[in-house]
């Protein structure tokens, strides 16, 4: 093993190692060095080079999430960091512990025109948990110090030494505590490149339990409400797979006045629940007597949990039909997403519904009702998928069908997640899309990194932007064989052409659309991906049979659909099933 002979590099590596944090994704540059040799040249970390700092953010945000760890990124100065932020702002809105550790030029060599130099101190605190911007050690490179330095530097090394110690300290605890990005900068001065083989200094190995609140919540009080209350919603967001023990889905789904909305990355199933919001919401919309179809609807109590909502009908319907209570179960945080929420429960929702269900109840006539609603829009679905041509609409019912079981399957974000919330998916699928901040920036990087720990085979669904916006997410040597990426190129975002203002015009199909001839075939040839082809539902249909199979190689099929009709076939599926 090697280390770097700079003593605030070696204290953080030393600190890194004895909180377990492992895993560790490197962007090349010079004045990162002594964390990049300190890093690669001991066994106890798996390092991965990614080239584009934006794309490794991403990279480790995924692997965090699938991990449920800290994974840090490491970068050289400059700009180089401000490319991090995307993925730092995403993993604050989405709960995600990535540690960002940004090499530093020394403090009096910032804004006097030396080059890849900017204030990198607390760049990210609007969207960080902790920002730990560590002191540059005196004992280093001394003659330099003294000549350029001495007027800045008040400390002996010893004062320095503890206080960077206890700045790392902070940052990795509320990291792992908080589930929350957090920012270390570390200023170093030249040589950069100095190694000793053993490290000389000695760091606390002990490692910090993760506090445990005590709840002190009535359950009663909560469980008397709900035993009450005959007309109850459940809306549950962004959620990890399998989080809800099956007695408690069983319980909720089994409780006769309460609709379960669920969407497709909450991550929960069964029959009783109510998928595809949309596919109630929007012919209520479209009926001449939507007041009172609403008001039927309306939830005299609202309880939600899990992250951000996909849905924009049920916001803006629940924002102008408010439950009279509407609490929020969460250990951490709760948005007043609808503008009345009246109590956050800081528990668990498992602990919460095991607490608060009651053993048995009748249904009524509030669950009955909607319950035949959803009947008659997925018999609508089927026959709709029936007289349509070939496109989006009708490859995302076939593409989603198709998936094997088990699988991880990352949704990009625009029309692609929305597409997807329309459809059933299969129960034993892992579904993940950054619902943070909703942005088509990262979705690549994301499902790669995701896929590095991943026990099953990973597939990206992704539209067109979004796959070339963040094509060099590929740009790594840690794509896995069995990675798969279904590409729906629509030409352009489809999306604008079904929002208010579209118009068929040049400057739409240019500055909203962004109208595009670019297929995926030479990137996947650069990538080394086997690059696969369907423009028709035949083509389709012949290339799924054969999309997943083992192969030497990962692969990209890429789907062409009519760019001009998409939107007309989508706004139709809800005029036909009104």
């Amino acid at each position: 093993m090697m280390y770097s002979d700079i003593p605030s590099a070696q204290t953080l590596v030393l600190y890194f190692k004895s909180r377990g944090v492992k895993h560790i994704v490197i962007s090349p540059g010079s004045r990162n060095a002594p964390l990049t040799i300190s890093f690669t040249k001991n066994p106890f970390f798996n390092c991965y080079s990614v080239v584009d700092e934006r794309c490794a953010a991403f990279f480790a945000m995924g692997m965090a999430q699938q991990l449920r760890e800290p994974v840090a990124v490491v970068c050289t100065s400059g700009s180089a960091l401000l490319n991090y932020y995307p993925a730092v702002a995403e993993a604050f809105y989405s709960d995600i512990p990535l540690i960002v550790v940004s090499a530093d030029r020394p403090t009096y060599r910032i804004d006097i025109g030396d080059g890849q130099t900017i204030r990198q101190a607390n760049v990210l605190e609007k969207h960080i948990g902790y920002s730990a911007n560590l002191k540059q050690d005196i004992s280093h490179a001394a003659e330099t110090v003294s000549k350029w330095g001495k007027s800045l530097f008040t400390e002996t090394q010893e004062e320095i030494q503890a206080y960077n110690e206890r700045e790392l300290v902070n940052a990795l605890q509320i990291a792992r505590w908080k589930n929350t990005p957090v920012h270390i900068n570390i200023p170093f001065e030249e040589p950069l490149y100095g190694v000793v083989e053993e490290p000389v200094l000695q760091v606390s190995g002990k490692k910090m339990d993760v506090p445990v609140d005590s709840n002190q919540e009535d359950w009663s009080h909560y469980a008397s409400i709900w035993k009450n209350n005959g007309r109850k919603m459940i809306l549950v967001g962004v959620k990890q797979p399998n989080e809800l023990e099956t007695e408690v889905l069983e319980a909720l789904a089994q409780d006769g006045n309460t609709l379960v909305f669920t969407e497709t990355t909450s991550n929960m199933h069964h029959p009783e629940f109510f998928p595809s919001i949309d596919s109630i919401i929007a012919p209520i919309e479209k009926s001449e007597n939507r007041d009172a179809l609403f008001k039927a609807l309306q939830p005299e109590l609202l309880v939600t949990f899990g992250g951000l909502i996909v849905s924009k009908k049920i916001k803006a319907f629940l924002r102008k039909y408010q439950p009279k209570e509407h609490w929020h179960i969460d250990p951490k945080k709760a948005y007043d997403t609808f503008f009345c929420l009246s109590k956050h429960v800081k528990a668990s929702p498992n602990d919460f519904f095991k607490a608060v269900l009651p053993s048995d109840t009748q249904k009524s006539a509030y669950k009955i009702g909607w319950q035949e609603v959803k009947k008659k829009y997925e018999v609508g679905r089927a026959a709709y998928l029936k007289e349509i041509p070939f496109s989006d609409f009708k490859v995302f019912d076939e593409v989603l069908r198709y998936i094997p079981k088990g699988y991880q399957v990352h949704l990009a974000n625009s029309s692609t997640v929305r597409y997807a919330q329309l459809f059933p998916m299969d129960a034993s699928l892992k579904v993940f899309c950054n619902r943070g901040t909703s942005g088509i920036d990262g979705s690549t990087s994301t499902a790669v990194g995701a896929s590095i720990h991943a026990e099953e085979p990973t597939l990206l669904i992704t539209g067109d932007l979004s796959f070339f916006y963040d094509s060099n997410g590929l740009w790594n040597a840690h794509l896995r064989t069995d990675f798969r990426i279904i590409l729906i190129n629509n030409s352009g975002g489809g999306i604008f052409r079904i929002l208010p203002g579209k118009e068929d015009t040049d400057e739409f199909s240019t500055f909203f659309e962004t109208q595009h001839s670019f297929t995926a075939e030479h990137l996947a040839a650069m990538y080394g991906f086997e690059h696969r082809t369907a423009e028709n539902e035949e083509e389709l249909t012949k290339e799924m049979e054969g999309f997943y199979a083992i192969s030497l190689k990962p692969k990209i099929l890429e789907i062409t659909t009519p760019r001009l009709v998409n939107n007309k076939i989508l706004l139709g599926y809800f005029d036909f099933i009104s």
